[in-house]
């Protein structure tokens, strides 16, 4: 006896692969588009995406730039101003994705400097053994995003793109 397909549930496999496909090749974190921002942040570090910190905290990072972290990274008012709404434009808090939305509602009520000292962040890395952070040239520290997170810059951070320097692939 031959059975019937329904032929509706055949029909959504391919628009189903599709959507699938399409969530992957979503960056997780939306990317950087500010060149200026881009261009003034890398010299130092990494630029991080807008949406890793919530607006306050970017009000108060760009606030405090003549200690930052220990370096004097002062800009002139109208490039602090054009740098600071930027990024408080595209914080976590203002973000469309999911990880920024995780990122606002790990964090209680302070206000983190410090990417590192997010809820989420922190979390998620919980796992890593230091060794592989600290005690690893390459990386050395959590802030330091792009040297596991082989697509950091373009805002994908999920574990399919990570590789510890020195080290096989890293998985859960």
């Amino acid at each position: 006896m031959m059975r019937s397909v329904n032929l509706n549930v055949l029909a959504t496999i391919p628009l189903l692969l599709c959507t699938l496909s399409a969530q992957a090749a979503r960056p997780s974190i939306l990317p950087v588009t500010n060149t200026d921002y881009q261009d003034e942040c890398s010299a130092c570090h990494f630029a991080y995406q807008p949406g890793l910190l919530p607006s306050a905290s970017w009000k108060n990072l760009m606030a405090g730039l003549q200690d930052h972290f220990g370096e004097n990274a002062e800009l002139d008012v109208d490039a602090n101003k054009q740098l600071t709404d930027y990024l408080v434009a595209n914080a976590a808090d203002k973000s469309t994705t999911k990880r920024s939305a995780r990122i606002v509602k790990s964090i209680s009520s302070s206000v983190p400097l410090r990417i590192t000292e997010v809820p989420y962040i922190r979390n998620k890395h919980y796992e890593v053994p230091r060794r592989l952070i600290q005690g690893n040239e390459k990386v050395k520290t959590l802030a330091n995003c792009d040297a596991c997170h082989t697509k950091a810059g373009q805002g994908f951070y999920s574990e399919r793109y990570v590789r510890i320097p020195g080290y096989v692939r890293w998985e859960d």
